[in-house]
């Protein structure tokens, strides 16, 4: 049973084809790097990356939703980075104390799990105090 004051979240049925087509373009992507065929893996950086940013942009009006995409983004960025440096072979280069090139994907990562980081610490607690002042 639901509650009156939860909220129903539906995505139109175009958003929801095109977050499909962004499942198919991340497996593609993936199965390049893993069966190191790097034309198929680089290629579908873009449109993995590019629709990650348009589901980013559509969502940004739902704070939960906008704080997880970007996640996603910084996500497949890191993701993206990690796999062109092993095909290139710049993962192995050394940058000092012990860091290599493909230690640089943490960049992105570690911006994603900060954002995670704020939206759970600070923005729904927040959101969860408004709610109970409002129905109060």
């Amino acid at each position: 049973m639901s509650q009156p004051n939860d909220h129903l979240y539906t995505i139109p049925a175009p958003y929801r084809r095109m977050e499909n087509l962004h499942i198919l373009f991340w497996l593609l992507k993936d199965i390049g790097w893993c069966m190191v065929w790097k034309p198929l893996g680089i290629l579908m950086v873009f449109p993995t990356l590019l629709i990650a940013v348009l589901i980013t942009w559509r969502t940004r009006s739902i704070k939960a939703e906008l704080a997880h995409n970007l996640a996603i983004v910084f996500w497949i960025s890191a993701n993206s980075y990690w796999m062109i440096s092993e095909f290139v072979g710049f993962d192995t280069v050394q940058l000092g104390g012990g860091a290599t090139g493909k230690h640089l994907a943490l960049l992105p990562f570690l911006a994603g799990l900060l954002i995670l980081l704020y939206y759970y610490l600070v923005q729904k607690p927040r959101e969860a105090r408004a709610e109970t002042v409002a129905a109060s």
